[in-house]
């Protein structure tokens, strides 16, 4: 009888043990179906494609192509094409005011009306990168190999997938060290100058953003030596205007020692909430103070445009008929007619 027992209850515990394994089995089968389904979806769905955080963001980059940069239809653009490229840095000492949404999107809109368009991501975040759907992981080479190399950037730019005409110089993390490595190399506030001009005398661009980290330290003082014009961001709140006196003294002497030709082109409005009154106040004194300056375009807050670089892209291929695509829109616009009138 002991042994009947004990016979028994060896079945019943196998029985539980096959049991726990059955389950186990079908738990890995359904994950991996799951997971095949999500590849799938990926790949042949026509919505946006958020970026999965727990591997890679974007495939491969292609291998190099030397003529890359000329490799674009030469259609007529709907918008004027200046007369030499225009390098535009797009600055603010105060963060979170919109600099690298303003930048990409603006530099989108350009792009999808015909013109050819770099953007160089200036800033370690690299948040320019991700919305314009580039391959900025570490160990990924960019503006870091440019400044501290002399790396030409037409070796390391990435055609993004917002328009064929626009191209971008990716930032890693690494570029933080650029900061410290910069100050015992000779000439180096001309750095990324001097790439500028050997790419231009190279390749036929229209125009050149930079992306601008949110200080006054040594990249963005290469940044304004190297461009041309600057384009100011300010958002619609009182702190943001604090920002913008000493980056205004800091241009004075950028232009008073290490580059004459700088000059503030354009401001732009940005997170304007018209419900406020305090927005609209701040909308007016900045329109009092730089009257010539300000952009009629005045950039509304949107959940598009917020949501845009989750799935690497600009707002201008995200929601293009949203109010935020919109206003980035006629902001460009508006950029492309005054330069065509300053020339």
């Amino acid at each position: 009888m002991v042994d009947g027992i004990h016979g028994r209850s060896s079945i019943v515990l196998s029985a539980s043990v096959w049991k726990v394994l059955a389950v186990q089995f079908h738990v890995k089968q359904w994950r991996s179906i799951r997971r095949e389904d999500v590849h799938v979806t990926n790949s042949t769905s026509s919505t946006p494609r958020r970026i999965a955080f727990d591997g890679p963001e974007f495939p491969e980059p292609e291998a190099f192509a030397p003529d890359d940069l000329d490799d674009v239809s030469r259609e007529t653009p709907t918008l004027p094409r200046p007369k030499k490229t225009r390098v535009l840095v797009v600055a603010n000492q105060k963060g979170g005011v919109g600099k690298t949404t303003t930048t990409v999107n603006l530099a989108a809109a350009l792009a999808l009306s015909g013109l050819r368009v770099l953007v160089i991501d200036l800033d370690p975040q690299g948040n320019a990168s991700t919305a314009l759907g580039i391959e900025h992981r570490e160990g990924t080479k960019g503006t870091y190999e440019v400044l501290m190399d002399g790396s030409p950037i037409a070796r390391h730019v990435q055609r993004s997938p917002e328009s064929s005409g626009l191209w971008a110089l990716p930032a890693t993390i690494d570029l933080a060290g650029a900061e410290i490595g910069l100050v015992s190399i000779p000439g180096r506030e001309t750095r990324l100058l001097r790439a500028i001009e050997r790419l231009t005398h190279q390749h036929e661009l229209d125009y050149i953003f930079i992306d601008c980290p949110p200080s006054l330290g040594l990249l963005t003082l290469n940044a304004l030596v190297a461009a041309d014009e600057i384009l100011i961001p300010i958002q619609c709140e009182y702190y943001a205007l604090e920002g913008v006196t000493q980056l205004l003294r800091t241009i004075d002497v950028v232009k008073g020692d290490l580059n004459d030709r700088l000059r503030l082109s354009a401001v732009l409005l940005t997170m304007f909430d018209a419900r406020t009154r305090l927005a609209q106040q701040v909308a007016d004194e900045v329109r009092a103070h730089f009257t010539k300056e300000t952009l009629e375009a005045t950039i509304p807050r949107s959940v598009r445009v917020s949501e845009a670089p989750s799935y690497g892209q600009t707002v201008m291929t995200y929601q293009a008929n949203s109010a935020g695509a919109v206003a980035y829109q006629a902001a460009a616009e508006e950029l492309a007619n005054r330069g065509e009138m300053e020339n």
